[in-house]
């Protein structure tokens, strides 16, 4: 039996909970079993940035992070499930402070092409008889089906769809719906949102039950490739680099729709290997490019003028702390 996992970032008994809930009664009504968390109740500490991941990863030494707190009990919640459904209160017209933390998590400690890559690292070494470790093979699942749904007190929301598929992003997960619900106070009592938020999970339940056939459910995006509406406009230019997979075409108004186009010269690059950040090929070129960086820092630092630029700065000036 495929199993759906519902994650609310939203208060307890509040909104997201329900239609969360909503959700997995789809699920349940398709035959999957079902599991309900609300990531309030964890212990979730913020990625600090100090790269021990990728150095662990990029070292072939496994996979590890400094926090021993709630994530990793989640996340390995995460990759058993079949398909996820997650339900977040919109902030600042985007996803949740909590959805960005675990998000931060995700990444790049948990990305599949760094764990790809730190399995061949491992082997590697394994084979030349030098310690080694490789990654739990259950982080590497790509193609896992996963919706979203993001509430907001308002109609202001336009960048909560492309913040939920940048998390998608990092694993190489399968998004099947990523929708967005205004005005969310009356969300319970308006039919159509309930109805919809259950679809998602028949939705969902059924990808489970067949991920390598299963197809995007939501409505179709600008973006030709993973259906974002979210672009950075390069300023004089007609180029539009898509927000979440990283895409670079050429937008255009076509008979009164905005459009975006992608030319395969674009999309490739010198090897062949398709660019897009959501997809197998475009993790290797990600996790090739970060084990390159790496490289270089670490010889870096290894330098008396590095060294002597790092003192300068500490030296300057110390953070300001509150009393205690």
């Amino acid at each position: 039996m495929a199993k759906v996992l519902g994650i609310s970032f939203g208060t307890k008994n509040g909104n997201n909970d329900s239609i969360c809930k909503e959700a997995l009664m789809g699920a349940v009504e398709e035959g999957c079993d079902v599991e309900f968390i609300r990531a309030q109740d964890l212990d979730i500490r913020h990625c600090t940035g100090c790269i021990a991941c990728v150095k662990s990863l990029m070292g072939g030494r496994g996979n590890r992070c400094i926090h021993k707190d709630d994530f990793d009990w989640l996340f390995f919640k995460m990759a058993e499930a079949d398909g996820i459904v997650m339900c977040d209160p919109i902030f600042e017209t985007g996803a949740s402070g909590l959805f960005h933390t675990i998000m931060d998590r995700f990444g790049p400690r948990m990305d599949t092409g760094n764990n790809v890559l730190s399995t061949r690292i491992a082997q590697g070494l394994a084979a030349e008889g030098k310690p080694s470790k490789e990654p739990d093979p259950r982080v590497i699942c790509p193609g896992k089906p996963v919706s979203y749904i993001a509430i907001g007190g308002s109609d202001w929301g336009t960048h909560a769809q492309s913040d939920h598929a940048i998390q998608s992003m990092t694993p190489t997960w399968k998004i099947i719906d990523n929708e967005w619900v205004p005005w969310s106070k009356r969300a319970l009592m308006d039919d159509a949102v309930v109805s919809r938020a259950h679809q998602i999970g028949i939705n969902l339940a059924r990808a489970a039950k067949d991920p390598e056939h299963a197809q995007y459910q939501g409505e179709k995006g600008v973006c030709p490739h993973c259906n974002a509406n979210d672009f950075y406009l390069v300023p004089g230019t007609d180029k539009a680099i898509c927000s979440v997979c990283g895409l670079e075409g050429h937008v255009h108004v076509n008979e009164g729709k905005v459009e975006v186009e992608y030319r395969d010269e674009e999309c490739y690059d010198e090897r062949g290997l398709f660019r897009a950040h959501d997809t197998a090929e475009g993790k290797q070129i990600h996790g090739e490019d970060i084990a390159r960086m790496e490289g270089e820092l670490a010889k870096l630092q290894r330098g008396d003028e590095y060294k002597q630029r790092v003192a300068r700065y500490k030296e300057f000036i110390q953070p300001t702390m509150p009393e205690r």
